[in-house]
């Protein structure tokens, strides 16, 4: 990782050296544009409205326009405003780490101890861990002055980027005001539902499947070329959503949605036990026929083509 900001976290005559590092990265596919016809790149260029030219970026400057005037903001502007020189961590109050409503979160950076002797940075670890505070503290990143929120994930310092309060929208939803009777039973059935999905949250058993599925089709279409069955690749996409209980836009008896989805897990819950059994016995009785039959699809798996494209085709691919 390369360091994207170095200065120090100060709190009253304490200085922390540190160096701030991205926490997070995008795992989307790279695309870029290309022209329908013939496969070309697209391209943008910058130019001014007045004179038509092309204009590198190095001449690009800034503006406000108020509707009646327009004022031109330089790179030497920008770099003299007090806040843009800071290379301070400034924190400003010490709050109990639930007062900090998620929804005003913004990006993650991990703290790096910055000098020769640690010992400032544990011991300010140590303290936000042993009483549970998160520091609310100010810093300047790239021509913005920013809150933040400084605590603890394992052994690092993390700073996370904050929303001002007047960034947040407010709310009023007509709806949400509605003095619907909810029944003891309805009540009862909904927290059974909910107890029947509880568990410990684990990052690593949810998948982004729009992007795994962009990545099968950017990898077949490279193999099988345009001409790619997209039903045969992914499978009937309306079929799947009918059997997951999501076909359908009829509005159901509420009552009668939280049994179907009460049952509907318990179903699935006792035929995964019954396929794991089986599969365990399928093993141990038929391991010779099913090597057979593996044996015989990789033949005629190895046996297929990839159907044959033009040269512009593969130009256009390229």
């Amino acid at each position: 990782m390369r360091a994207i900001w170095t200065g120090a976290i100060a709190f009253g005559l304490v200085n922390v050296p540190v160096k701030a590092y991205g926490a997070t990265e995008d795992h989307d596919v790279s695309l870029h544009q290309v022209h329908d016809a013939d496969g070309g790149r697209i391209r943008y260029q910058r130019r001014c409205e007045v004179c038509g030219e092309k204009v590198d970026f190095e001449h690009i400057d800034k503006a406000y326009d108020d509707g009646e005037r327009t004022v031109v903001l330089t790179g030497e502007d920008f770099e003299a405003l007090p806040s843009e020189k800071s290379r301070e961590i400034e924190v400003v109050q010490f709050v109990p780490n639930a007062q900090i409503d998620p929804i005003m979160l913004e990006r993650s950076y991990y703290l790096e101890p910055d000098s020769k002797s640690p010992k400032a940075y544990l011991l300010l670890r140590k303290t936000l861990e042993d009483s549970e505070l998160t520091a609310v503290v100010k810093f300047a990143l790239r021509q913005k002055t920013r809150l933040g929120a400084l605590r603890v994930r394992g052994k690092v310092l993390v700073l996370q980027a904050m929303l001002w309060g007047d960034e947040v929208r407010e709310v009023d939803f007509p709806a949400t005001k509605s003095r619907v009777k909810i029944s003891d039973q309805e009540l009862k059935m909904s927290a059974l539902l909910v107890e029947q999905f509880s568990g410990d949250f684990a990052p690593r058993d949810f998948e982004d499947e729009y992007q795994s599925e962009l990545r099968t089709l950017i990898e077949e279409k490279l193999k099988q070329g345009d001409s790619l069955d997209t039903g045969a690749t992914f499978g009937d996409a309306d079929a799947a959503r009918e059997d997951a209980g999501q076909g359908s836009g009829d509005v159901i008896d509420l009552m009668e949605a939280l049994k179907r989805s009460i049952e509907g897990k318990r179903t699935r819950r006792s035929g995964a036990g019954k396929t794991t059994s089986a599969g365990k016995s399928g093993t141990a009785t038929s391991g010779k026929g099913a090597a057979k039959t593996s044996a015989k699809g990789a033949a005629k798996g190895s046996a297929r083509k990839p159907p044959a494209t033009e040269p512009g085709e593969r130009r256009r691919k390229a």
